[in-house]
């Protein structure tokens, strides 16, 4: 027994020990960040309508740096462009410091000061991120409040301008975000469950004499006794139902300057959410409404906005996952500035709900969301067919099934004798949908042969309605839809340890116009080498083989040569560059046909 207590107390001496050194330690110094430099030397090549200007030499660079000690963190990135490359909007040209920050986080308060990024919900309301991709950054500059008053409660408070190049918009951001775990409100005793949490922890990391010693001093049955301990045993049980609810109100101010139209200088944006999870299942529906905000891209409409947005899913342990997402969005476009255009001053987002393609056929006419009204659904079903069966091999099999539709809502337009007065413009049939924006019917299967063997096939129906949906136009004269099917068949082999080839064969099959430099069907090809865990070759061509012009049947030809080595990461690359709209999360931007020499390099510390 005196041994025992011995080992006891000499185990309580370690955690009183370890506690004093890991809050010592809060008070560490330390510098991390990251800097990348991407930069083009650019040809004319008519054959492709590459035509980059005078400025044939542009690059994009930044550099993070951010410093910690204990609760306090800031930081700043300087940015250049010089001028940005080609498909970037003009604007960012220039170099500055435009986003800076010092936060200070200690038990339930954390205050930002400065440059930040966050999200209320889905981003209905508000949403604030970056894009290095897109080249999209709407990062907030002012200050956020984050207050936990108790676990389960999370509140917050944001104000400031937004970003626009290296300047900020005309319009000031307000808003207010509150978060409420039911669950965890209700269910759970914070001071208790935080603290017999890190006792069970500790009694796990205990030798098994020791343990059996600390049965006798503490009663054993009454670590378990739900009189003593309503919501927890000695080892925590996680409770298994979830419910989350949330609401937030954001607003805009600016002022009203028109010399014609007298435009509402605050504007108002409310939403409400609810999160239900439960072991596999998880369900998420939010509903926004927006009051009547006139700007340059709803066509200075007065009408309120409406959005809606819901998803559930269910993963069983059986290998079978599913996915089912709806939204619906009338007027809905938010921004900081009314006159903005592109994805400048986007104070919120609409979740997309469409396939996030990576191979480069089936995101050759992806869809953009259209924050001024669309209806849709999607739908993925996942299932893995086990090792040893008939379809599964020895190693399973993974096949994907993914749909997904979108619709431009049931409008009618007033006239404007019946619309003198409000200046609605149109008028929604919520019940029914309208033309057919797009959609995407995909199937995927995975499959690996043998320790050096495995493929990827992939077949999608597509259309989009590209005049309404990537060109805001009903003009199809010159952007006529787009019905297409596309084959993808990607193929790795590992011949040895840490080495590599990969094949890529893509098939996008029409008889329709994409542009002006992209008609009829397309064929690629790619083939990537990995002779060692730092190198990697990548060779690759695009060939527009079903242009109507024989003219511009032309080969899209490009390479690559990459070099790793930890977190730094260099690319060469020589090649032209199709024309075409690219997509991330349902956000834009046009890329114009290149022929360019690239480098690329980026590291972190």
């Amino acid at each position: 027994m005196k041994k025992t207590f011995a080992k006891l107390i000499l185990s309580i001496g370690i955690c009183s020990a370890s506690s004093f050194f890991a809050q010592e330690n809060k008070n560490t110094q330390s510098v991390t960040g990251n800097f990348q430099i991407d930069a083009a030397n650019y040809s004319k090549d008519t054959l492709i309508g590459a035509d980059p200007g005078s400025q044939v030499v542009r690059y994009n660079s930044f550099g993070n740096v951010n410093y910690a000690y204990g609760n306090f963190t800031a930081g700043v990135r300087f940015e250049s462009y010089q001028p940005p490359l080609l498909g970037y909007l003009p604007g960012y040209t220039g170099t500055g410091i435009p986003y800076k920050y010092a936060r200070y986080r200690h038990d339930n308060i954390d205050v930002t000061v400065g440059s930040f990024y966050d999200q209320f919900g889905s981003g209905m309301c508000f949403r604030s991120y970056e894009d290095r991709g897109l080249l999209y950054d709407n990062a907030m500059n002012g200050m956020r409040v984050i207050f936990t008053p108790k676990d389960g409660i999370t509140l917050k408070g944001i104000i400031g301008k937004q970003r626009t190049y290296f300047d900020l918009s005309p319009g000031v951001v307000r808003g207010l975000d509150g978060e409420i775990n039911l669950t965890q409100l209700f269910n759970n005793d914070s001071d208790y469950v935080k603290n017999y949490r890190h006792f069970a922890y500790k009694v796990r990391r205990v030798p098994k004499k020791t343990f059996r010693g600390i049965k006798r001093i503490f009663n054993k049955n009454s670590l378990r006794d739900s009189t003593a301990y309503p919501n927890d045993s000695i080892l925590y049980r996680p409770l298994k139902t979830q419910i989350i609810i949330g609401g937030s109100f954001v607003s805009k101010y600016q002022a009203d300057q028109d010399p014609t139209l007298v435009l509402p200088e605050n504007v108002g944006c409310a939403a409400g959410r609810l999160n239900i999870i439960r072991g596999g299942f998880n369900f998420y529906a939010e509903g926004s409404y927006k009051i009547n905000d006139p700007s340059y891209q709803n066509n200075f409409s007065y009408k309120d906005g409406k959005g809606l947005f819901a998803s559930v899913s269910y993963a069983t342990k059986g290998g079978l996952t599913f996915l089912f997402t709806g939204k619906m969005i009338d007027n809905m476009s938010f921004r900081s500035d009314r006159n903005a255009t592109n994805t400048i001053d986007m104070i919120n987002y609409s979740p997309a709900i469409t396939k996030n393609h990576t191979y480069m056929m089936m995101a050759y006419v992806p869809y953009a969301s259209q924050m001024n009204g669309e209806i849709g659904a999607s739908g993925e079903i996942q299932y893995k067919f086990k090792k040893g069966t008939l379809l599964g091999g020895k190693y399973g099999t993974d096949v994907t099934f993914n749909g997904s539709v979108m619709f431009a809502p049931d409008t009618t337009g007033l006239p404007y004798a019946q619309d003198s007065i409000r200046h609605y413009k149109y008028k929604v049939n919520y019940g029914s949908v309208g033309k057919e924006f797009f959609h995407d019917v995909n199937i995927e299967i995975g499959k690996k042969i043998n320790k050096h063997l495995k493929f990827t096939l992939m077949f999608a129906t597509q259309f989009i309605n590209q005049a309404q949906v990537q060109y805001n136009t009903l003009d199809k004269k010159d952007h006529p839809d787009v019905h297409s099917k596309i084959w993808v068949a990607d193929v790795t082999w590992r011949y040895k340890t840490g080495k590599a080839i990969r094949f890529e064969a893509q098939n996008f099959l029409t008889k329709d116009t994409v542009n002006a430099y992209g008609s009829g069907s397309w064929m690629t090809g790619l083939i990537e080498w990995t002779p060692s865990s730092n190198w990697f070759v990548v060779l690759a061509d695009q060939y527009n083989y079903g242009n109507k012009d024989a003219t511009k049947q032309v080969h899209y030809y490009y390479g690559s040569l990459i070099y790793v080595s930890g977190p730094t990461r260099i690319t060469l690359s020589y090649g032209r560059q199709r024309a075409g709209i690219f997509c991330a999360g349902g956000v834009c931007r046009f890329v114009p046909s290149a022929n360019a020499l690239t480098i690329s390099i980026s590291t972190s510390f």
